[in-house]
């Protein structure tokens, strides 16, 4: 369940697995509308009367980027057939364009003809149900439609005549998939010849292909292209840019561009090990390619997700998008979060929070969670999900001093949640039952508690900025009264450490429930400026996490004790989490007194590089026994807190070594 190269600009994203294969094609939003939904688009090779697709055994794959880029340098060798193919692929960052520099390399000493083909497996709207595809003679293309989406697919030569106005397309069909019986048109391909059939509807794929003359041990190369829009106008305009201006100068100008916008990141990252640094800023790319333009950080854009449980991780969670949004804001890329606030604005509820998860349109999401609870009305919300983003949107005024947009989005978004957040608790001052961030189970949770604190600080904060004395008045008074209710309620006075939470049987307060599952989120008791990372309480229960949930053998910190989600049956071990190793990290940098103290957190920090797939991808959890990558990938929370811990083990060890000299 992985994707190894993701490459995007914010509108359209496209996905490419372990065997060099296109996965998935988001449009126009990132994280809606998988337009391939997981079939694979095909490459093969035809020589010496012989097919083969190149994700097939006989294939050697070398997957990476290039260096602070999303340039793809994948490569795939058939020693059987002699052939090397580089493939450089990048989707360009103006224009919703996929560009492929292909490089064939004849690892023969004699002259051959080699026949590429390239097969497209659409759904168009996810489903594959109406679909058309056309062949254009006029332009030499293919042109897959239904209703608003639109994509057409052509090929260049590098050695075509600078006049030539159409494509290079050598040889074509469109035909049936997937319906009685017929696999669709790559079938066509295996004696080198296709079809020409030039319309079919409905279930339906296409196979486009070039033909090229290869010098002994010589080389040429192909462009392949893929434009995206919502008619055959906004198709073809695009297609006349990569006439106009051609591929090379389209994916070079796009390459400056990225290695430019990464480069642009404040943090200090001297005396970090390369692959670190390298990691770091392919974080930073990753996360921006799981952004939609028009404000939702998506959790997630792997769709083999969907045979787990016919879902996805395709939505925006407004916890995940403040947490990363305050990695991007301490990396330096403060104005690549203001969509999402915006975002956020316009969703919140009427109430004052924000629901469970959204669609990249800013539509509700699905879910589990029920509104109703002891046969009475509940909210079915994560709370800390409306504090986090009032608290990330501090962190944003803090980088940028932007009065004027914090006033933009200030009501309802911080003004109606501070007022939520007072209203939604018990007399004792300890918020009313919500959903963990795990989304698991309904309760009072130290991280929800302690994330409510720090969106009360933040809010009251902005009201100060804001000069609403009401608002800010309201944090003021409740701030004491629910660290006060923390601290009472859910610590352990028992074991000395922080419970993961309680719940009240029918919200009697008299009548309390205890969790003492060892959980990785009670981190949040620190996080959230609750208490110091070096207090004697926060020390135990830091300590007891480390004990109890470290994963033997390939390490790592699991979720909480006895967490089931993805682990194999039989298995003793849950699976460790990026996120909570990195947790943990933390801890070990915010209690640091001296610079030999940082050789912990640095140890974590390489255990998660160590985690990511070859091309620096970070998964959600690694399989607990063979280390092999579990879940989603990428997953935008896991490079969040990855940068976001390289930040704080970067400042504080700064601050170190000052005061070592000092």
């Amino acid at each position: 369940m992985t994707r190894h190269i993701v490459l995007g600009n914010q509108s359209l994203l496209i996905n490419i697995d372990k065997w060099l294969q296109v996965r998935d094609i988001y449009f126009p939003h990132v994280g809606m509308e998988n337009h391939v939904r997981g079939h694979a688009h095909r490459i093969g090779v035809y020589t010496g009367g012989r097919l083969s697709w190149i994700n097939e055994e006989s294939w050697e794959r070398i997957l990476a980027y290039k260096k602070n880029t999303l340039v793809s340098e994948n490569r795939a060798v058939n020693r059987e057939m002699g052939i090397e193919l580089l493939l450089e692929e990048n989707v360009c960052c103006e224009n919703n364009i996929f560009l492929r520099r292909i490089t064939v390399r004849n690892m023969q000493d004699r002259l051959r003809e080699v026949c590429l083909f390239f097969n497209q497996d659409f759904h168009l709207y996810g489903d594959g149900i109406g679909d058309t595809a056309v062949y254009q003679m006029d332009h030499n293309v293919i042109v897959h439609y239904k209703r608003a989406r639109y994509f057409l697919i052509g090929i260049l030569k590098s050695n075509r005549q600078e006049d030539e106005i159409i494509s290079d397309i050598d040889d074509y069909a469109i035909g049936y998939a997937e319906n009685q019986g017929l696999k669709g048109t790559y079938v066509d391909a295996e004696d080198g010849v296709l079809s020409k059939n030039p319309v079919a509807h409905g279930s339906i794929d296409s196979t486009v292909g070039v033909k090229l003359q290869l010098q002994g041990n010589g080389t040429e190369v192909v462009y392949y292209y893929l434009t995206a829009g919502k008619d055959f106008k906004d198709v073809y305009e695009l297609n006349d840019i990569v006439m106009e201006k051609g591929p090379e100068d389209l994916l070079k100008h796009t390459e400056e561009y990225q290695r430019k916008w990464v480069h642009h990141q404040i943090i200090d990252l001297s005396e970090l090990e390369p692959r670190l640094v390298d990691l770091y800023k392919r974080s930073l790319l990753t996360i921006k390619t799981q952004a939609d333009i028009h404000g939702a950080i998506i959790a997630a854009n792997d769709s083999d997700n969907i045979q787990f449980n016919r879902d996805t991780y395709s939505y925006m969670w407004p916890r995940d998008g403040a947490l990363v949004s305050i990695a991007m804001i301490n990396a330096g890329f403060p104005e690549f979060t203001k969509p999402f606030f915006r975002f956020c604005k316009n969703a919140i509820w009427w109430a004052g929070c924000l629901l469970h998860k959204y669609n990249p349109d800013g539509t509700l999401g699905s879910s589990w969670h029920p509104w109703v609870e002891y046969g009475e009305p509940s909210l079915p919300i994560q709370e800390d999900e409306t504090a986090l983003v009032v608290h990330a949107l501090w962190k944003y005024y803090e980088a940028t001093g932007d009065l004027e947009f914090v006033k933009e989005v200030y009501e309802p978004l911080v003004k109606d949640a501070v007022f939520f957040m007072n209203e939604y608790k018990y007399p004792s001052d300890i918020p009313v039952e919500s959903y963990d961030l795990w989304e698991e189970r309904r309760g009072i949770f130290t991280f929800t508690a302690s994330a409510v604190y720090r969106g009360l600080l933040s809010g009251e904060k902005l009201g100060r900025l804001i000069g609403d004395k009401k608002t800010r008045d309201i944090c003021r008074l409740r701030l004491s009264k629910l660290k006060k209710a923390i601290l009472r309620e859910l610590y352990d006075n028992e074991r000395g450490v922080f419970l993961r939470g309680i719940s009240y049987t029918n919200h009697d307060i008299k009548n309390k429930n205890i969790d003492r599952t060892v959980d990785s989120s009670v981190y949040g008791i620190f996080e959230f400026n609750l208490l110091s990372a070096d207090e004697p309480r926060v020390i135990r229960t830091m300590k007891n996490l480390e004990e109890k949930l470290w994963v033997p053998g390939k390490g790592g910190l699991a979720r909480y004790e006895n967490d089931l989600y993805h682990r194999q049956e039989g298995r003793i071990n849950s699976n460790p989490w990026l996120i909570c190793t990195l947790w943990l990290a933390k801890w070990y940098i915010a209690k640091a007194k001296e610079i030999k103290d940082l050789e912990k957190a640095l140890e974590l920090i390489n255990w998660t590089a160590d985690s990511s797939l070859e091309t620096g991808i970070m998964s959600e959890q690694i399989d607990s026994l063979t280390g092999e990558p579990l879940s989603v990938a990428p997953l935008t929370w896991s490079h969040a807190e990855f940068v976001d811990t390289i930040i704080r083990y970067q400042k504080r060890k700064i601050q170190l070594k000052a005061k070592e000299k000092g």
